[in-house]
């Protein structure tokens, strides 16, 4: 063959090449045979702009709100599935997705593009979409430039397999998610540059082109079949946040600060869990970029934010520094495990349970009014 193109020979009705076509295959066949309408159950969630890893995390607790079936996709997206809420709340994967997208932005200030359908897969190409449609609105609008801040938008794809072969048809094979340049350039070169070009050819003459296995994924993705699961992630072992300074911070007591609004918010985040930590540890980036870092078992596994910024405020103050230039300061907590799992030392201190009793109000009124609605006396506005 002297062209780039290639040959492809498309079996008949008889089962016997009816044709023997370049670089060309016919449209349609991408609905399986027999297929059944599915109700769409999974969201592909984007968040935007990229969160922080505590806001994240705290992103991550919104949608297990919804739903048990969250798997993390950091640093900014994560799939859910939806299926036991939709008659709990009454509403379509669609409705659940709107909620996501309010919930983010009234606690967070964070926009979310979703994508709803019944796999992954589907869910995937919908956010893609709907973020690649809503960039062109941008640039497009008066003035042709892009607005700072990208919206979130919501795009559904139907459970019905007409509607997921005319959605998928004519998609370059770039667009499904698992295909990479050098398999779309193949793919393209043999004449199957949409969807439903793979999703008509032959098996048999995928599997010649990219071999047994990436030819049946291929051949399953392009007729919008994902297999995969939702598979919610094991929880974290640990918890981490950094505060970085404006600049080279020599002030002790803006260091403390620093800390103190990194355990608060790292209480929150495991409370908000229902885990505990048994070990924190204070890490000291200077202005030279060399480090520090010190960790301490805690007296008791614990989400109390007063026990996690005094164990800080040790560290810290360990360290002896005089005139260090501090560039950050990180927090982690480690050996997270169950609350319910972990023993409390009870005691008679009127203060401890005054304290608690604070902290379980403080967290009830972020719940309900933000994560900003309660904020230690020193907290310390993120550089």
């Amino acid at each position: 063959m002297t062209s780039g193109r290639h040959s492809l020979a498309l079996p008949g009705a008889e089962g016997k090449p009816a044709a023997r076509l370049t670089g060309v295959v016919p449209l349609g066949g991408g609905v399986p045979l027999g297929a059944r309408a599915e109700t769409p159950h999974v969201l592909y969630v984007r968040f935007h702009p990229v969160p922080p890893e505590d806001v994240y995390q705290g992103l991550l607790t919104l949608l297990g709100e919804l739903t048990p079936v969250v798997e993390a996709l950091p640093p900014d997206a994560a799939l859910a599935d939806v299926r036991g809420a939709l008659r709990y709340f009454g509403r379509d994967a669609a409705g659940l997705a709107e909620i996501v997208r309010v919930r983010a932005l009234a606690r967070y200030g964070v926009d979310c593009t979703v994508g709803v359908a019944a796999n992954p897969l589907l869910a995937r190409m919908a956010a893609h979409e709907a973020q690649e449609s809503q960039g062109a609105q941008e640039s497009g609008g008066p003035g042709g430039g892009r607005s700072g801040r990208a919206a979130g938008a919501v795009r559904t794809v139907p459970g019905d397999p007409d509607a997921v072969a005319e959605f998928l048809a004519r998609k370059p094979p770039i667009a499904l998610p698992g295909v990479g340049p050098a398999t779309a350039r193949t793919l393209s070169a043999y004449g199957l540059d949409s969807a439903a070009r793979i999703a008509a050819a032959p098996l048999s003459t995928l599997q010649r082109i990219l071999g047994v296995a990436t030819a049946r994924r291929v051949h399953a993705w392009a007729r919008g079949i994902d297999p995969a699961p939702v598979t919610p992630n094991a929880p974290a072992r640990a918890m981490g946040a950094e505060h970085r300074f404006r600049r080279d911070e020599l002030d002790p007591v803006r260091r403390r600060r620093a800390l103190l609004t990194l355990a608060d918010g790292l209480g929150v985040r495991l409370r908000t869990s229902g885990q505990v930590a048994a070990a924190i540890s204070v890490t000291v980036r200077y202005a030279d970029r060399s480090t520090t870092t010190r960790t301490r078992t805690l007296t008791e596994p614990t989400a109390h934010t007063p026990a996690l910024t005094a164990a800080a405020y040790a560290l810290h103050d360990a360290l002896g520094l005089q005139r260090a230039r501090v560039r950050s300061v990180a927090l982690r907590v480690e050996g997270l495990m169950d609350a319910g799992l972990a023993a409390h030392q009870l005691t008679f201190d009127p203060a401890d349970e005054k304290s608690r009793r604070l902290e379980a109000a403080a967290d009830r009124a972020r719940a309900r009014f933000g994560i900003s609605a309660v904020r230690p006396a020193g907290f310390l506005d993120v550089a």
